[in-house]
């Protein structure tokens, strides 16, 4: 049977095409050689569960491995001690053959109630015993952890397991414990007793850090690539393709495997894309791209459900992608460790930066859904769509125009402190309706700051760049018409267009056109 590129659930090597992962299961081998106990925590749909049953092939040869899914036990489980004992006893003996007789007999006595001290004190008694008699260390794997981290048992048994590891020494114990999960286990019990003494004292603050990166690297994305190509052959270019990708996934691995299932199975048939060769394209790829913008999955689900559950992270999202507003990367501060977890940002140069442009998309398309009802601008844009596109192609400059004109009569009367947040914004709740099902937008990271915006919208094929920034006076918009001239070199163009913010009251609205050698600059006030 043929591979496929996963996006569901574990890849199987056999099934799969997946990134050569050895040198990560190599890194994560190192720490449990140590003894070390520790978490993989990572966002949602990261490889975790991927890599925690490729870690658990990876060290049967020096270890027995017991590896567990908390998601598996049931909320059964967690109403009590007893229970949680008799439910995991039971897991244990359901993924692992290799026990002792008599540790066998003692974990089906626990799992079966028939045991006079159902407790896990008594468990961990066993587990004592299990680790004395076994002719190989144990290493135990949990992935799912989420799953129980909203109740004081499963405190309680990570309690036990941090009293084995601190007498380690002196009594025989699991060679190593890894959990797997969404949330960073040492943070946990301020989830469940927010009273300030309990705050710094998690159970498991025994654990070691884990530091490895679980991302695809542009080079991991080629392997993957050439184990697609030697089985089809496309004649793709698999470095320019494999850079594009992590171009704007970052290497996150959902993403990367969504956009190769969408090249691989979506595209293929269609009438711009008649053959598998027609799609490894860079215009194939865009294609792809735009699909996994606009789709609908359970990793955006969650996403969107952590914006409302934790207004500051939304806030601080909506500042760096509206605002610009560069934020000091504090791992100390709450909302910033939260954002991070969820896989909303990263450190860039000690910054927080958006973890990647499909999820910047993302996000843009999420918060200015939020402005449609009611909006004047956005129902211009939606009325007058068909004015907008000329012989197929986008029109810019009647696009800006338009713009001017509506925010002016809309928005003309509100004081600077509002246009200069809500300015970008509203532009993107115009250009919306207008490109939408056809065409995208990116922004380009590295001009989004508090005075300047490079918007790169995508339409049939066709790039446009757009720079929308604050006006600060002629010579710093002289400097900014230079800098649009740069980065149209970049992109190969001859024709660029600014949209500029002017709260100056004497200001022209308009726009104009600017010669800047062998390029035309159009150029828009508001």
């Amino acid at each position: 049977m043929a591979k496929k590129f996963n996006t569901y659930g574990a890849c199987i090597p056999e099934k799969h095409y997946m990134v050569d992962l050895t040198s990560r299961l190599e890194a994560i081998k190192a720490m449990v050689d140590e003894g070390d106990y520790f978490t993989i925590n990572r966002a949602r749909q990261y490889g975790k569960t991927t890599t925690l049953r490729a870690l658990s092939t990876y060290l049967k040869e020096d270890y027995y491995v017991v590896s567990l899914d908390f998601q598996q036990l049931g909320s059964y489980a967690y109403e009590n001690e007893t229970k949680f004992v008799m439910s995991l006893s039971s897991a244990i003996l359901r993924v692992f053959r290799n026990f002792p007789e008599d540790i066998r007999e003692q974990m089906t006595a626990l799992m079966m109630g028939k045991e006079t001290l159902l407790s896990l004190q008594r468990l961990f008694q066993i587990f004592e015993d299990w680790c004395a008699a076994s002719d190989r260390p144990i290493v135990l794997l949990i992935d799912e952890v989420d799953t129980a981290t909203n109740n004081q048992i499963f405190l309680d048994f990570l309690a036990q397991i941090r009293a084995e590891y601190l007498n380690r020494y002196n009594v025989p114990t699991f060679q190593s414990v890894v959990l797997a999960g969404v949330h960073d286990v040492r943070s946990i019990k301020r989830k469940i007793r927010p009273e300030d003494e309990h705050k710094e004292n998690s159970p498991w603050n025994i654990a070691a850090k884990f530091k490895l990166d679980m991302y695809f690297s542009a080079n991991d994305i080629v392997g993957m690539l050439k184990d697609y190509e030697s089985d089809y052959h496309t004649g793709m270019n698999i470095q320019s393709v494999a850079d594009m990708i992590f171009e704007y996934t970052s290497g996150y691995p959902y993403l990367v495997s969504d956009i190769c299932k969408i090249t691989d199975e979506e595209l293929p048939g269609s009438d711009e894309f008649p053959q598998k060769a027609d799609a490894w394209t860079e215009q194939g790829i865009r294609e792809a791209i735009k699909r996994v913008i606009k789709e609908d999955n359970p990793l955006y689900e969650s996403m969107m459900g952590k914006l409302v559950k934790y207004p500051e992270l939304r806030s601080l999202l909506q500042e760096v992608l509206f605002n610009g507003q560069t934020v000091l990367y504090a791992s100390t501060a709450s909302y910033i460790k939260d954002a991070a977890m969820f896989g909303f940002i990263r450190n860039e140069n000690e910054t927080v930066v958006i973890a990647n442009r499909i999820f910047e998309s993302v996000l843009y398309n999420h918060f200015i859904s939020e402005e449609f009802t009611g909006n004047k601008l956005y129902a211009v844009g939606a009325e007058e769509r068909n004015r907008f596109i000329v012989g197929g192609h986008l029109d810019i400059r009647r696009i800006m125009e338009k713009f001017i004109e509506t925010f002016s009569e809309v928005y003309g009367e509100e004081d600077e402190e509002f246009l200069e947040k809500a300015g970008r914004k509203y532009f993107l709740l115009f250009l919306k309706p207008i490109i939408n099902g056809i065409g995208n937008y990116s922004i380009e990271p590295q001009t989004r700051n508090s005075e300047r915006m490079d918007l790169v919208i995508f339409y049939r094929g066709e790039q446009n760049i757009l720079e929308l920034k604050i006006w600060r006076g002629n010579s710093y918009n002289e400097r900014g018409e230079k800098q649009l001239s740069g980065y149209l070199d970049y992109f190969h163009m001859k024709k660029g267009y600014m949209l500029s913010f002017n709260f100056n009251k004497k200001k022209t609205r308009g726009i104009r056109e600017i010669v800047l050698g062998d390029k035309v600059l159009v150029e828009g006030v508001v």
